[in-house]
C-alpha cells in the first residue's frame, strides 16, 4: 500500500495545489461587493446556486478551494482522489467559461479577450484527468 504519492506526481500536485489554496485563502475574508460578484459569475453559468446567499457562496468557495489545495499538497492524499476533486473543480470552471456570454468568440470555443482568464483553467481539468487517470491505472497493475 502507498502511502505518499509517486514522485513524478509531485510537481503536478504542488503547483495546482498552491495556486488553488492561494485562490481559496483570498477569498476567505471576501467583502460584500467581491461575494456578490463571485457568486454572479457562479450563478449566471449554474443557476441552482442563485438561492445561495452570496456571502455564504464567497465562503463556501474558499473553503472548498482551500481544501482542494491542501489535498493536493499533502503527498499523503492519493494521487486519483486528488486528481478527481480537482478535475471537478476544473470542469466547474470551463463549464463556466462555457456558459457565460461574452466569453467565447462567436460560434467557437476561442476565447475573446475578456474570457482568457477563464480559459486557461482548462489546464486545471487535464491536471486533474491526468492525475485522476495515472492514478487508477497505477491502481489497477
Amino acid at each position: 500500500m502507498r502511502f505518499l504519492a509517486p514522485l513524478h506526481h509531485l510537481p503536478l500536485r504542488a503547483a495546482t495545489g498552491a495556486y488553488i489554496l492561494n485562490s481559496g485563502l483570498g477569498k476567505k475574508d471576501a467583502d460584500q461587493q467581491t461575494a456578490a460578484w463571485l457568486h454572479g459569475q457562479a450563478a449566471g453559468a449554474y443557476p441552482f446556486l442563485k438561492d445561495i446567499d452570496p456571502a455564504r457562496f464567497a465562503r463556501l468557495l474558499s473553503a472548498a478551494e482551500t481544501a482542494l489545495g491542501v489535498a493536493l499538497l499533502l503527498p499523503v492524499v492519493p494521487s486519483s482522489l486528488a486528481g478527481l476533486g480537482l478535475t471537478a473543480f476544473g470542469a466547474g470552471l470551463v463549464g463556466l467559461y462555457l456558459r457565460t456570454p461574452g466569453m467565447r468568440e462567436p460560434g467557437g470555443v476561442r476565447p475573446t479577450s475578456e474570457g482568457a482568464g477563464l480559459a486557461k483553467d482548462v489546464w486545471l481539468l487535464g491536471a486533474g484527468l491526468t492525475l485522476a487517470l495515472e492514478g487508477c491505472h497505477r491502481g489497477r497493475r
